[in-house]
């Protein structure tokens, strides 16, 4: 069974080899990511990972998707569109609790399944030296939010409540729940060196 997988991120990529997941081609779909006027951002998550799912042109395929999003009660921040923007998410972000929301799409053939899950996650305090030099780290260029908590970002993440996987991108329990379910096969015993 072929699997191909609908993102450009090299993070999804990594956690899936995690779980021995290697994906039989790589066809990030373009589709339009702009909310809609008072969307919610589960429904929104929600929407972009199945939509993703609907845009790749892969027949008889396994189509994965996925979509993150941070939101901050119902304002969604998705990736900075230049470093001014990440300034003013790591300072919306400073010292505050958010929600990191993915939603995962499946598709098979005309069956499309999708999962969401979310992760509370509390930054610390940040000075402005410190959002500063993460800016010019470049780190938070095409992250959700503006940060990578598998990166530098960790050390501003005292405390997550959830899927660290999810935070990264994927999260990993539901996504291979629903390969599987599928009539996948996931490997626990990740991928040989």
């Amino acid at each position: 069974m072929r699997l191909v997988l609908g993102s450009g991120s090299p993070r999804r990529r990594e956690l899936l080899a995690q779980i021995g997941v290697v994906p039989d081609a790589i066809l990030p779909p373009d589709i339009d990511e702009t909310p809609f006027k008072s969307e919610a951002p589960r429904a929104y998550a929600e929407r972009l990972a199945r939509e993703k799912a609907l845009a790749v042109n892969a027949p008889d395929a396994l189509i994965l998707c996925a979509d993150t999003v941070v939101s901050v009660g119902t304002r969604i921040l998705g990736k900075p569109d230049d470093a001014a923007e990440a300034v003013a998410f790591l300072t919306l972000l400073s010292g505050r609790r958010h929600r990191v929301m993915t939603a995962v799409a499946l598709r098979q053939g005309e069956t499309l399944r999708t999962r969401i899950v979310t992760t509370q996650v509390r930054m610390k305090p940040l000075s402005d030296a410190e959002i500063s030099a993460y800016i010019r780290s470049g780190e938070w260029q095409g992250k959700a939010g503006g940060y990578a908590i598998q990166g530098i970002g960790a050390a501003f993440v005292p405390w997550i409540s959830g899927s660290y996987s999810n935070v990264v991108g994927l999260p990993l329990t539901e996504t291979a729940n629903l390969l599987t379910s599928a009539g996948y096969q996931v490997s626990y015993e990740g991928v040989p060196a």
